[in-house]
């Protein structure tokens, strides 16, 4: 599932953008209406990043919700963030001598809006749009991830992919070795065995993904499985993807062994953990660097995983490589389904 990175450097970026999103908008399936939406709405999260930012990045995702289309916006910079959050999302109010509705104008765009901001260390905003103004209701567990090809590259080297049937959810995040479209065939082979065998364990996945990988060039392979009704999950990696869990104050970090899926892995061994109601996973590829803490981000754990991803992405992203996060976030109250 590839992410479309736009940056927003300058004003000509901001054109290129709104192009580029009403141009994906249609492919996904949005009406003319929808992808008009689209297109004010990337057009005021563009203009609201080169306005307080001077530059950042727009990350486009597509979503499905019952055969509906949607579209994930983030909106990411690293300005000087925003002190007076409820004052920014009131029309009139800006703080450049502006007219000040962009805010305003992209919450009651959106089906879906959540910001995450700190004075000195930027903004992230997260809009959901749906063809026909569809809002699905809110889900007990939440998927956000950014999947994004090394600067230079056409397709990422790495693929996520999440099943799931209400009593659990599994994710897997492959990493293919090297870049470009080999390591793309590669990735893409990992997540069709989870699409393949939804039923199957992370060990099992990890041992069919060997086989099936063995005529490509390998790839980091990590899945994790959760069940909603033990409060728990598995994890088997190998390679170089970090897995962590978080939990209020508490972070644990999960085992991925040496060796490369397809070609040289040893006997694959599952790591336990538990899942309780308000915890995240993240999984990332080596694109990510690891050296974060969610101590760095308060408040950061209440936002929507999307969002989690997205200032992950903005803020750890290395540069010089194919980089794939994935947060699987378990809200407080779980309602009994997922």
């Amino acid at each position: 599932m590839q992410s479309h990175v736009l940056l927003i450097e300058d004003r000509s970026h901001v054109g290129a953008a709104r192009r580029a999103a009403s141009e994906l908008a249609s492919t996904f399936g949005f009406d003319a209406e929808g992808c008009g939406r689209v297109a004010l709405a990337v057009t005021e999260a563009a203009t609201n990043i080169l306005k307080h930012a001077g530059h950042g990045r727009l990350v486009l995702r597509g979503l499905v919700h019952e055969d509906v289309a949607g579209l994930e916006i983030l909106a990411l910079d690293r300005g000087p963030g925003i002190a007076d959050m409820a004052a920014s999302l009131r029309d009139g109010q800006s703080t450049t001598g502006t007219a000040g509705t962009g805010l305003g104008a992209l919450r009651r765009l959106s089906s879906t809006f959540d910001v995450y901001s700190r004075p000195g260390a930027g903004t992230a905003l997260r809009l959901e749009l749906w063809n026909g103004r569809v809002t699905p209701a809110p889900a007990a567990l939440e998927i956000g991830a950014v999947c994004a090809p090394k600067l230079g590259e056409i397709v990422p080297g790495d693929d996520w992919a999440v099943v799931g049937d209400g009593a659990q959810v599994t994710v897997l995040v492959a990493d293919g070795l090297g870049h470009g479209p080999q390591a793309a065939h590669a990735a893409r082979t990992a997540t069709q065995v989870l699409r393949r065998r939804p039923k199957a364990s992370p060990g099992e996945l990890l041992e069919a993904c060997h086989e099936r990988l063995a005529s490509t060039r390998g790839a980091a392979v990590a899945a994790a499985r959760i069940n909603f009704s033990t409060h728990a999950g598995t994890l088997a990696a190998v390679g170089n993807i970090a897995a962590r869990v978080q939990c209020d104050t508490t972070e644990r970090k999960l085992i991925s062994h040496n060796g490369t899926v397809g070609h040289n892995m040893g006997r694959v061994q599952e790591d336990p953990f538990d899942f309780p109601a308000g915890a995240w996973l993240v999984l990332h590829t080596d694109g990510l660097d690891t050296r974060w803490s969610a101590e760095q981000y308060p408040g950061l754990a209440a936002k929507h995983a999307g969002l989690i991803a997205g200032v992950l992405y903005r803020d750890h992203d290395r540069g010089r490589d194919d980089v794939t996060v994935v947060v699987v976030r378990r809200r407080e109250r779980m309602g009994g389904q997922a």
